[in-house]
């Protein structure tokens, strides 16, 4: 049941549309002009609009305008009893959903209103998918500002609109897929399939099957049969996660699909044609594969045709405030829990750690620490203590804490209350902490790498400090 407004000066058009809605099935309400019309759809719940095209005061059509205009998604059925191929055009370009002509019979208006609300019906589920969609790839996005990951970012979308393969170097951890998916998303096969094949997952007797398909009976177990990667990844793109891992006799099959992009499945005869752009990933060094013996010399030329290298997450420690509070929102939502923020003092032991484990590492850290944390703003205790052993900064509670045989190493002692002294006292620590890494060093400062050069070098000459 839809709850409709009719919108009419000429009571026996009002009282004839609401018995038809009502035998219909739907709530109908009533407003004589269009000011009672905006009352009603004030207080909500009003799914569609019957509206008569002239009235006193203001016609139909400058009630589509004041509905656009105010910010108000409920479509609109436009009725007039002076038909005409004009006004239907114009009604339809103003918005309404469809155009009825006087003297309304039920059979019709019965129609037009489940059509209407069909399509919005539509209308909003589409505008949903979208949401996800976007929020997907929001949660897919690359977060990051470091001029390490901006260098792999800049790589990634220079190779994007080309058909060149693709080998993503990198760590267990370090974000590979998100690169892949990517710079598929920058491609022109956006809008076509994005395969994923770990080839470290697979049975070993499984990978040329899962690669390449099979056709009925050409093995124990084919009972029908099954396209493959490369057949599904048609016209978009494949990834082949672990290349690594794959056989050396898989290897040379892999080779002479992406020189001639045709194959044959497991048990057939005839040669298939495909388009599909190749991105490979490796957590090893591949170079260091081929030399030893491992890895085909070829294919390895043929597959790093752009190598790209995603750097460790130690290598963008400024990065991993960023990470953190996008990791801790998420967490935060799928456990019902408020987080506001994180601590400067846990970001501080955050950005001090080396996170052998990479981004995946990170991401596991602070939703273990927001599922333990009573606070809405992450505190360091809420940590692993084992994880950050020795990494928390002393406590502080205004007052400068006297030394003692725990103190954090990392704390500062200030004999003075000159705030000049105290920051270059501050700088001076941090530098040696971070062991005169100036970006680590800007970053347990809270401050920019441009900050903290300015601070170390001055103004630029010519200018004072007060320019």
């Amino acid at each position: 049941m839809a709850t409709v407004l009719c919108v009419d000066d000429d009571p026996a058009i009002s009282l004839l549309l609401a018995d038809s809605l009502k035998q219909a099935g739907h709530q109908p309400l009533n407003a004589a002009n269009v000011p009672e019309a905006l009352a009603m759809l004030a207080r909500g719940d009003v799914d569609l609009i019957i509206s008569d095209s002239r009235m006193p005061g203001m016609t139909g059509l400058e009630l589509l305008e004041l509905l656009e205009r105010e910010g108000y998604d409920t479509p609109l059925i436009m009725i007039t009893g002076y038909a005409s191929i004009e006004h239907a055009v114009a009604s339809i370009k103003a918005g309404a959903v469809d155009y009825i002509t006087k003297p309304v019979r039920t059979a019709q208006l019965e129609l037009a209103v489940a059509q209407a609300l069909e399509f919005v019906r539509l209308r909003r589920e589409n505008a949903a998918l979208r949401r996800e969609v976007m929020e997907a790839r929001s949660e897919r996005q690359i977060i990051g500002e470091s001029p390490a990951i901006r260098r792999a970012l800049q790589a990634a979308a220079t190779a994007a609109p080309t058909r060149a393969t693709v080998l993503l170097q990198g760590e267990s951890g370090t974000g590979k897929e998100l690169f892949a998916r990517a710079i598929h998303e920058l491609s022109d096969r956006r809008d076509r399939p994005f395969i994923k094949l770990n080839c470290a997952a697979l049975p070993e007797g499984l990978v040329e099957s899962a690669l390449f398909g099979h056709e009925r009976g050409a093995f124990t177990g084919a009972v029908k049969r099954v396209e493959g990667a490369f057949e599904r990844s048609h016209g978009g793109t494949l990834l082949l996660d672990e290349i690594s891992e794959m056989r050396l006799d898989l290897q040379a099959k892999l080779l002479r699909v992406l020189q001639e992009q045709e194959f044959e499945r497991v048990g057939g005869t005839s040669p298939i044609r495909v388009d599909v752009r190749v991105i490979a990933t490796t957590n090893r060094d591949l170079a260091a594969e081929t030399a030893a013996g491992r890895f085909r010399q070829d294919l390895f030329f043929r597959l790093s045709v752009i190598p790209v290298r995603i750097p460790p997450l130690r290598e963008r420690l400024e990065d991993v405030p960023m990470l953190a509070q996008r990791f801790a929102v998420r967490a935060a939502a799928e456990s019902g829990k408020e987080i506001t923020g994180i601590a400067p003092e846990a970001l501080c032991v955050l950005q001090r750690h080396q996170w052998p484990g990479n981004v995946r590492e990170l991401q596991h850290v602070i939703e273990r620490a927001v599922i333990l944390s009573s606070d809405t703003v992450l505190q360091a205790r809420a940590l692993d203590a084992d994880t950050f052993r020795d990494m928390r900064p002393a406590p502080t509670n205004g007052t400068t804490p006297a030394p003692s045989h725990g103190a954090s190493p990392d704390g500062v002692l200030l004999t003075t209350l000159s705030l000049a002294e105290a920051e270059e006292a501050l700088i001076a620590r941090a530098l040696q902490v971070t062991r005169s890494n100036r970006t680590r060093a800007a970053g347990l400062l809270g401050i920019s790498v441009r900050t903290l050069r300015y601070k170390l070098n001055g103004p630029p000459r010519g200018q004072t400090a007060a320019e």
